[in-house]
């Protein structure tokens, strides 16, 4: 068992994992992150009317990073909750909490009632978007856990797609709130599939201790940024985003030195590539929280009304969604590894010309080059993202630490979307007075960013060939 492609068992067919005996758990599994992924860019969409409605401009960028920061901390009781109360009785129990938090968003008469809402819809979400990878090892064969984990990703950008589309609808006939109770509805729909599909029985193992600690850490850092985009003065930002950058530092020591850590015990270890692995991912889901305001630039730098500018932030996710689900079939070990150095950089060049291309009162050839770029970055992620879950968890032969590696992409995935939403934010307020600056700013800079994921990406396989070549052979099998 020397080579990777040794370690990569043939993927089932879309056909069997979408056929009659896996579909329920398929719809449970990819359903549960697609109300997450729809609602993050569902809101984007609505921001800037609900905003012209109920106030609360100094607020914008808290309504997504309080969501984020409160997904960040249930994420972490995934595996506790699992344990517990069974499959059946964690996705009831999330998706009750993301009905409740809908309709307090929707029947908000100011922004502080709208982020009690999203708060809410946060809990939840960080259940809804874990479980899914919680249980697929136990819901499905091992053939068709790629597929089932790529549609699982995938589900990212389709919500980017339905999200904004149904976001803009509903913004263009000045109804932003029935949005919010369509969310509702829809989580009752998939209560109902769960009965059906998911077991009852609770997992029987002992869950892991809630590192508390970390996540206050991880939670004070992301809110010091966010306080950073609203606080007057430069000063001041300045000062916040070093206290954020301290508090980050704090996390990492603590991360290294306790028992009960955020990410898996095997990230710490000497020589993996697991931590890189992470890095590699984090860089991409900042990169793609451009996109909470990507209809507010279209409706104020394009002057877009609410439907086309909900399609600009879409246009990110068509990329996304069409590169993560044909990516997810090429599992070839070279062909995986150059998506996975291609995808940081298309990305870059994707968000590096969108902020070329801005231009006060842009004419419809300028706008159709947003939508295209945007595309291109778009790509970018779905190809990268298709490959680095797989790859943690083939991290181990061990299954339980495997399982564990997976969960923790999706642990630094929101962890990421909650400081990039955050930076994002502080990122407009630095660019302004007027918007125009700020997305040139906002996307230049994440262009930049992106390219040190390239770098990253690097790091991060040159690490895992050496691991390989200095491992014994019964471990050869724990590839990146």
């Amino acid at each position: 068992m020397s080579g990777e492609s040794e370690a990569r068992p043939r993927p089932g067919s879309w056909g069997e994992l979408l056929g009659r005996r896996y579909r329920g758990v398929t719809v449970v599994l990819s359903g549960g992150v697609a109300l997450y992924a729809v609602n993050v860019y569902l809101t984007t969409s609505l921001l800037p009317n609900a905003v012209d409605e109920i106030g609360g401009m100094s607020l914008y960028a808290w309504a997504m990073t309080s969501f984020l920061v409160a997904s960040v901390f249930t994420s972490m009781l995934v595996s506790r909750t699992v344990n517990r109360r069974g499959p059946r009785r964690s996705y009831w129990i999330a998706l009750a909490l993301f009905g409740v938090g809908s309709l307090i968003a929707a029947a908000a008469p100011v922004m502080a009632v709208l982020l009690l809402g999203r708060i809410l819809q946060g809990l939840a979400g960080g259940l809804l978007a874990g479980l899914g990878f919680a249980v697929v090892r136990q819901a499905l064969p091992s053939h068709l856990w790629q597929r089932s984990l790529g549609l699982m990703s995938a589900m990212w950008g389709v919500g980017n797609v339905l999200g904004p589309i149904l976001g803009g609808l509903f913004a263009q006939f000045g109804q932003w709130r029935l949005a919010f109770v369509l969310l509702a509805v829809a989580s009752g729909g998939v209560a109902l599939l769960v009965r059906r599909s998911m077991p009852a029985t609770t997992g029987g193992g002992t869950a892991d201790p809630l590192p508390l600690p970390a996540l206050v850490l991880l939670g004070l850092s992301a809110a010091a940024v966010s306080v950073a985009s609203v606080v007057s003065g430069r000063l001041p930002a300045v000062a916040l985003i070093v206290v954020a950058a301290v508090l980050v530092l704090a996390f990492l020591l603590r991360e290294r030195s306790a028992s009960a850590t955020v990410l898996p015990d095997v990230t710490y270890r000497r020589g993996t590539p697991l931590k890189w692995l992470y890095l590699s991912v984090a860089v991409l889901a900042v990169g793609s929280t451009v996109e909470t305001f990507l209809p507010l630039f279209g409706q104020r730098v394009g002057s877009l009304s609410p439907l086309p500018a909900g399609l600009l932030g879409a246009s990110l996710s068509w990329g996304w969604s069409i590169a993560q689900i044909v990516s997810s079939g090429l599992t070839g070990p070279r062909i995986a590894r150059l998506q996975r150095i291609l995808g940081p950089l298309l990305l870059a060049a994707g968000l590096a010309g969108y902020a070329v291309l801005q231009a006060a009162d842009p004419g419809p050839v300028r706008i159709v080059g947003w939508f295209a770029v945007l595309l291109v970055a778009g790509s970018g992620i779905g190809m990268a993202f298709a490959h680095w879950i797989p790859a943690a968890m083939r991290i181990s032969p061990d299954t339980a630490e495997s399982s564990k590696a997976a969960a923790g992409v999706n642990t630094t995935q929101l962890i990421s979307n909650a400081f990039g939403s955050a930076l994002a934010g502080l990122l407009v307020e630095l660019g302004g007075p007027g918007v125009l600056g700020s997305a040139r700013l906002l996307t230049g800079g994440y262009a930049a960013l992106s390219l040190v994921g390239v770098l990253v990406t690097v790091v991060a396989l040159r690490t895992a060939r050496r691991t390989r070549e200095s491992a014994p052979r019964e471990r050869a099998a724990a590839t990146v």
